[in-house]
């Protein structure tokens, strides 16, 4: 049995769902288009299903997230909302310290109180300040343990260059967050809370008798963008995270620190146009299929069927998809028991000396153990086939 059993990727019958990729950019694949300039202080474009970086400038830099925090801030909330610990329904009473948060509002008044539904409302659509204080209040009990509890989730999520230290994105010199941080916050938020992150595609929310209108101007340019934030302050100046979706494929953008609203939003669309212009990302293999029929010794049966623990995608250069080429590498005797769900060997996908998608490969099926005679006489003929060859 050859150690090596190898595939062209297009040629695959089953080419279907998350990944586990490798290659950090794709912008090191030969004769790549060159990303646009972007006038920003750091700005980040990752797909959301590899989480390839397809370009980035000071994307790992420190910057003042300004309502950006917001986004934490609801996904703290659909966190609290997945674990049963509160209630859309629930009401919320608005304190004297929520209703007088500076900034932008969604004009909550003291002493009343507001469905929790309406106040993440007012944190996602109008970017309320006293609406997002509401909130942290309600949950933690105050705004300062709210931010500790934004701060574990960042570091679940791989965000090691952000510190929250308050609900809003009001200036605070111990907070900062990067583009690509902001990049992988919102693919969280996507992928885990699909009917949570719905709510940033909306294009307007009316409360107190007061209409205003989601300030992300993307969801009015573009049909593909559904979300997601937009943030100012004179320190962090004007920055916008946006996702959009086109033929199956989602990119996320974070531009952070550009001088104007007009230059945020024009340095995002730049951004997307790119990424779906010059990339393609594919699911190369379905977590269901059957990759190989691999030889077992010693066991009950003569074959176990090897895949994938899950969907494996790639985001690669448009038209390189025929110049991909997987290895499966596999032991070359695979000896029973072997358990359902073992690791088994290693799936490596390339694109020219690049590697693009890893994963491991595991057992689909139980073998069990054969007799000991079988054992005994099996044991014979693999110690020959090791001999000769």
């Amino acid at each position: 049995m050859s150690r090596h059993a190898r595939l062209t990727v297009f040629a695959r019958a089953a080419l279907l769902g998350m990944a586990t990729l490798v290659a950090p950019h794709a912008a090191a694949q030969p004769g790549l288009v060159k990303p646009p300039d972007i006038a920003a202080r750091g700005y980040t474009l990752m797909d959301a299903d590899t989480m390839q970086v397809l370009a980035e400038r000071d994307g790992d830099l420190p910057l003042p997230p300004a309502s950006l925090t917001k986004i934490m801030t609801s996904f703290v909330a659909a966190s609290e909302l997945e674990a049963g610990r509160i209630s859309l329904s629930d009401v919320v009473p608005v304190s004297v310290n929520a209703w007088s948060t500076p900034g932008s509002r969604m004009f909550i008044r003291e002493g009343t109180e507001v469905s929790l539904e309406n106040l993440l409302h007012g944190v996602i659509i109008q970017s309320g300040n006293d609406a997002s204080v509401a909130v942290a209040e309600y949950i933690a009990g105050a705004e300062d343990a709210f931010a500790n509890m934004m701060n574990d989730h960042a570091a679940q999520l791989g965000m090691a260059n952000t510190h929250f230290a308050n609900s809003t994105g009001l200036p605070n010199t111990a907070q900062h967050s990067t583009a690509r941080d902001m990049a992988l916050l919102t693919r969280a938020l996507i992928q885990r809370f699909p009917e949570h992150y719905a709510i940033y595609s909306e294009r307007q929310f009316k409360y107190n008798d007061i209409e205003q209108p989601n300030r992300n101007r993307l969801l009015w340019r573009d049909r593909t963008v559904d979300g997601v934030k937009t943030g100012h302050t004179g320190a962090a100046g004007y920055c916008l995270v946006a996702s959009a979706k086109r033929d199956g494929m989602r990119l996320i953008s974070a531009v952070m620190g550009a001088d104007s609203d007009a230059i945020r939003v024009r340095e995002t669309q730049k951004l997307l146009q790119y990424g779906f212009r010059y990339f393609e990302t594919r699911q190369l293999y379905d977590a269901e299929a059957t990759l190989k029929a691999a030889e077992v010794w010693y066991g009950e049966a003569d074959e176990v069927a090897v895949g994938v623990p899950q969907a494996i995608f790639a985001t690669i250069q448009r038209g390189r998809y025929e110049d991909l080429e997987a290895t499966l590498d596999l032991p070359s005797a695979l000896e029973a028991p072997i358990a359902a769900g073992e690791e088994l060997g290693e799936l490596r996908v390339m694109l020219d000396d690049e590697l693009v998608a890893a994963a491991p490969l595991i057992a689909k099926d139980t073998v069990a153990e054969s007799g000991f005679f079988s054992r005994m006489f099996e044991g014979v003929v693999l110690f020959f086939k090791e001999f000769i060859g």
